[in-house]
């Protein structure tokens, strides 16, 4: 008799490797978003897309406060349009890096969710900023 988790049997090994590889092109995780921006290598603009209130309270420090309601192509014009956006948001319970993502996609930039948002950079122990200064 199988466990719970064999019941359903594994996907073949081609199937994963797609599957896992989409994945990690749509998000990214805390760490590796926290590695990039202490090594001096973010190519990348890692967007809040929290409330303005909520992102002076405490957010990830490097980051441009952009509520996901506010995204259009006037406030993107900024960045060239191979910039590389990741969203993040309060953490896991929160669809607003999902939102954020989704208007990103339908204005053609490329973009992805940095998982875990705000909880998952304080489960990892890293430090937040405050204030209401955007970011570079």
């Amino acid at each position: 008799m199988p466990s719970l988790v064999t019941e359903t049997p594994a996907a073949a090994p081609q199937a994963a490797l797609e599957h896992f590889r989409r994945r990690l092109s749509l998000e990214t995780d805390c760490w590796d978003v926290h590695e990039s921006l202490r090594r001096g290598l973010p190519d990348f603009v890692l967007l809040d897309v929290r409330g303005r209130a909520a992102y002076a309270k405490a957010h990830v420090p490097g980051a441009v406060s952009l509520p996901h309601r506010d995204i259009d192509e006037r406030r993107l014009a900024a960045w060239p349009a191979e910039t590389v956006f990741v969203t993040y948001c309060a953490g896991p319970h929160c669809n607003g890096a999902d939102r954020g993502a989704l208007a990103l996609a339908a204005l053609g930039r490329p973009v992805k969710i940095m998982i875990g948002g705000m909880t998952g950079w304080a489960d990892e122990g890293l430090p937040f900023a405050s204030g209401t200064e955007t970011g570079t």
